[in-house]
């Protein structure tokens, strides 16, 4: 089984960014959604990720070579296409029948998945600090997403629907960063996901309606990039992380992506209100951040057995 570097300076700094750009993405894929299928749009992410990525390793001379891809395990990289190409579907897709807040609490069953794998396959191990962390963690998810989780139980038609896909794309994400995480034996973190967007693309093309994206307007367009670059950054520094801490304390950090999400709501909404609709966030929705944030900083600081 593949195991950490130790550098969790490094590990927490590069899951930090993935974070970041992880809890903006909604908003941007929101606005894009407006004027593009989920398949173009998806098939646009992959490739423009793959050309940027296949540029970027050529002029670094840092390319797989033969010999690396033979000793490969090719089904797993297979499994690990299949995973996030799924999960960039069904999140989209979920995304596009329910709201942003929403799609990204429902999301963070990814990163529960994940954890759960780092402790069962690669045999991670929470201190007693670590599991106090986690019951805080869930405590503030349950504050904070309050009132999200009573539309969940009430909803009905194209919202709940939208809400179940998002759950499947949570458990096809897992899977890929699991495969991830053990491909990192006989491959780069970069050459991995170099194959992984390839794969991506293709599997996209026939379903991509491409001449449309010659017609949507600057502003969607910018839009459209800038959820491209944010796959090649995020996905990028997310591989790079479970080189050098174990997956479940990057699954920590990960948990904070929807504060990141509701933040940006209220910056953009009360900026652009046309856009994105306002959140308003109660005295328990506050309490519920700092629950998570606290509990987050406990399982991704603590020292494991």
């Amino acid at each position: 089984m593949h195991q950490s570097s130790g550098r969790w300076q490094l590990g927490l700094g590069l899951s930090s960014v993935t974070v970041f750009l992880w809890g903006i993405l909604p908003l941007a894929l929101t606005i894009i959604l407006q004027t593009l299928d989920v398949y173009t749009v998806v098939w646009f992410r992959f490739f423009i990720s793959f050309i940027l990525l296949a540029i970027y390793l050529f002029f670094q001379q840092k390319l797989p070579t033969l010999a690396q891809l033979r000793a490969s395990n090719w089904q797993l990289l297979l499994f690990a296409t299949l995973g996030l190409a799924s999960n960039y579907f069904l999140f989209m897709q979920g995304l596009k029948l329910t709201a942003a807040a929403n799609a990204q609490v429902i999301i963070q069953l990814a990163g529960v998945l994940l954890s759960c794998g780092g402790l069962v396959i690669f045999r991670e191990r929470y201190t007693l600090s670590q599991w106090l962390g986690v019951a805080v963690l869930t405590l503030g998810f349950a504050l904070f997403f309050h009132a999200q989780l009573d539309n969940l139980i009430i909803a009905q038609g194209q919202y709940l629907l939208g809400s179940g896909l998002i759950v499947l794309g949570s458990i096809s994400w897992a899977t890929y960063a699991l495969s991830q995480k053990q491909l990192l034996q006989s491959l780069t973190s970069e050459n991995i996901m170099l194959i992984i967007y390839g794969g991506c693309a293709l599997l996209f093309t026939p379903l991509a309606t491409i001449k449309t994206i010659f017609t949507i307007d600057s502003f969607h367009f910018t839009s459209l990039l800038f959820c491209a670059f944010n796959t090649v950054i995020a996905y990028g520094a997310f591989a790079e992380s479970l080189q050098h801490w174990p997956a479940s304390k990057v699954s920590a950090v990960l948990a904070l992506a929807p504060i990141i999400t509701l933040i940006a709501v209220w910056i953009i909404s009360g900026i652009f209100p046309h856009l994105i609709p306002p959140e308003n966030i109660s005295l328990i929705g506050i309490i519920g951040a700092f629950l998570i944030v606290g509990g987050s900083i406990s399982i991704a600081l603590g020292k494991a057995n």
